[in-house]
Order: structure tokens, then sequence, then C-alpha cells
């Protein structure tokens, strides 16, 4: 019995235990596929991803003090580890910006980390990866180019988006916090403003673990989500949103207006599966089935950009030899569709469940998704046993 009481003791007083938020499985939600360890992004080996969240004021807004509601998201596909990997992306409407990609295009390559922030912080994110790259070292030659890769969705509801808040070292902390193992969701880091389908958004993840042939494999996504109308939102099936049409909408107590529909969705895919460029582009082209099942219809205003990358084949990146590479057969390629759709999906879910209540500038108010509201909604159209 002491045993026991020292164990409980234990997890509840651990960091670890005490930092993890629920996630939709947690709450019952039925989801297609097997996640990994950590049903993250970070189940494919070697990759880290880091925060800096910047919370600070409240009430009217007063531009370059706040109230400020924003931050920075790194994903380092293989760590600290300067090993390019096979990359490609994809836009379902372009209104929104990922710098970096034309030289993705061209090159097969992603020679760097992704950041991830607010709409009006991409350059300085930019230029503060390219002068972590002196800091650390990152490049061992005298001479190099490169073009950081910085997406971006907007938070000016919740955030003073025009007071600049983001800076230099905010990236920095991003890059330099980085870890594997579980990942903060919600309202951490470039997803702290967010807002999405008619609820609170932020930052999410999930991952997939495939068996192809003899050969497993890991598909991770994280996405930063600020996209939608509450109309549309879907939870396995269910409409959500329209279920819960009339509790906890927005509050907008000032310019700016907002019109459902509005924002975007950034998501990055990872996967171990050896995929060439031009897979990875077909992979990040079935992104949009994982958002249109919760309700993205990809509106005029919304920014939905996505990448995809694999860690296999370490050595594929060469300036002076040939080398000799692995290839998934296109054949063999569905599972890892099926997996991409099903971990955007529930990464999505996981960043509006783990996202809490926030009033930004002049009282603007986004709510959390209700857990019990959505648990009851479930359970009415039978998605949930009761």
């Amino acid at each position: 019995m002491k045993l026991l009481s020292f164990v409980v003791l234990f997890l509840i007083g651990h960091p670890a235990i005490q930092a993890q938020k629920p996630r939709a499985r947690d709450l019952g939600i039925p989801f297609d596929g097997k996640p990994g360890k950590f049903n993250a992004i970070t189940d494919v080996k070697g990759l880290e991803v880091g925060y800096s969240t910047i919370i600070s004021g409240e009430g009217k807004n007063v531009r370059g003090k706040g109230p400020v509601r924003t931050g920075v998201t790194a994903i380092l596909p293989r760590g600290r580890n300067n090993n390019p990997v096979y990359a490609n992306w994809y836009s379902l409407n372009g209104n929104g910006e990922m710098t970096g990609t034309t030289w993705i295009t061209e090159s097969g390559f992603l020679e760097g980390p992704i950041m991830i922030t607010n709409t009006n912080s991409v350059g300085v994110v930019r230029d503060a990866v390219l002068k972590w790259y002196v800091k650390t070292g990152w490049y061992k030659e005298d001479f190099w180019y490169t073009y950081p890769v910085v997406a971006e969705t907007y938070d000016g509801f919740l955030n003073d988006i025009y007071g600049f808040h983001v800076k230099e070292e905010n990236a920095w902390e991003a890059l330099d916090s980085a870890k594997t193992g579980f990942l903060k969701e919600g309202n951490v880091g470039g997803g702290t403003g967010m807002m999405c389908l008619g609820f609170k958004g932020g930052t999410g993840t999930a991952s997939r673990v495939v068996k192809i042939k003899d050969s497993t494999y890991t598909v991770g996504v994280l996405v930063q989500s600020n996209f939608g109308s509450k109309n549309y939102f879907s939870i396995a099936g269910v409409p959500v949103g329209r279920e819960l049409k009339d509790t906890m909408n927005y509050i907008l107590k000032a310019a700016p207006s907002y019109e459902p529909g509005q924002g975007s969705i950034i998501v990055v895919v990872a996967t171990d599966a050896p995929l060439l460029p031009h897979q990875l582009k077909r992979i990040a082209a079935r992104v949009p089935l994982g958002i249109g099942i919760v309700g993205g219809r990809g509106e005029n205003s919304s920014g939905d950009i996505f990448i995809a990358f694999s860690t296999a084949n370490p050595n594929a990146f060469q300036r002076e030899i040939f080398t000799k590479l692995d290839e998934l057969p296109n054949d063999f390629i569905n599972p890892l569709f099926n997996a991409t759709v099903q971990a955007t999906e529930e990464a999505i879910i996981n960043a509006m469940i783990a996202a809490e209540t926030m009033e930004g500038i002049n009282g603007n108010k986004a709510f959390g998704l209700p857990h019990q509201l959505t648990i009851d909604a479930l359970k009415k159209y039978n998605r949930i046993k009761k």
C-alpha cells in the first residue's frame, strides 16, 4: 500500500506528467490507424521540436506594447545534425507564406530547420536562423548560402501583430530548446495566438506507424492550426460545430473584424520511409484530405501550405561523389498516404483539445473547445460508447 501511494505521488508530482494535457484519444475520440510511442512528429527518430511562447499584457491594444499572444516553433529534421533531407511542398490555397520553397522544388532538399511563426514575423525569424547558423557553426565551410524555411499563420485577432514582438532571441530559443519525445500542444510556440474552426486553435501533433512488406515506417505530423468555420467543424464524422453552434462563440469587442473561414494552416509531415522528392510532393498533396475531414475548405483568405520530408537515405546529400539510394516503389506508397491523412486529422483535433481559452487584444476572446460538450455530441451520434 505504501509503495502504491509512493508511485501515485511520484506520478502526480513528476514534471513530465504534469505538463502533459489531455489529448483527443484521452477523451475517447476514435481515430483510424496506429500511432507511434508519443503520437507525435517526434516519433520519427532523430527529429526535434522546440518552442518559444510569448504571452504578456491584457486589455486594450497599444501597438508595440501588447497584449502579446504569439511565438515561434522550430522543427529540426535531424536534430542539430546538419544533414539535408529530401523534401517537397504543396499549397492548397496560397494566401500565406513559406519561404525557401523555390529551392526545395529545384534541389529536392531541405537543408535546415522549418520555422513557424505569425504572419508579420517571417522576416525576423528568417534572419535569426541565418545568424543561428553562424552562432552554432551549422555550416563548416567558409563560403555557404542557404534559404531558411519559415512559414506563418495570422494571429492578429488576439495578438498585437503590428507590435512586432517576435525577436531574434525568440527564434533562437525555439531552436535551442528543440528536443525529442512528448510535445506540448495548444497555446504554444507559433500556435499561441491562433484560432480554429470556431474555437481556440494552435499547435498539434500526431503520428502513424505502418508496415509495408517486411519494413515498418513512421509518419509524423505537426500542425499550426488557424483555419476554418465552425459550421463545417467535424470530429469522427459528427458535426460538432453545428451541435455547438450557439456555444462559446468568439468574442470580438473591437476591430479587426473576423469572418468564418479566415485564417490558415501550416502542416509539416515527416517520415523515415525512403521517399524521393517527387514522392514527398505526393505525400504533401494528401494533407488537404485530413484537413477536409475536420472541416477545412481551403477558403480564399486561407494560407494552406504543407511540407513533407524524409529522414531516410542519410547519405543522399553529396557535393562531390555519387551515392546510392533506397526508394520505396510507388505501388507501395498507399499506406503512407493513409497515414498522412489520419495523422493530419488527429493533429488538428489534438491542437484544439489542448488549446485553452485565451483573451487577447481589446478583450477579443477565443474559447477552448469544451471537452464535455464535445464528448456529449459524440455520444449522441454513437461515436463514443455511453
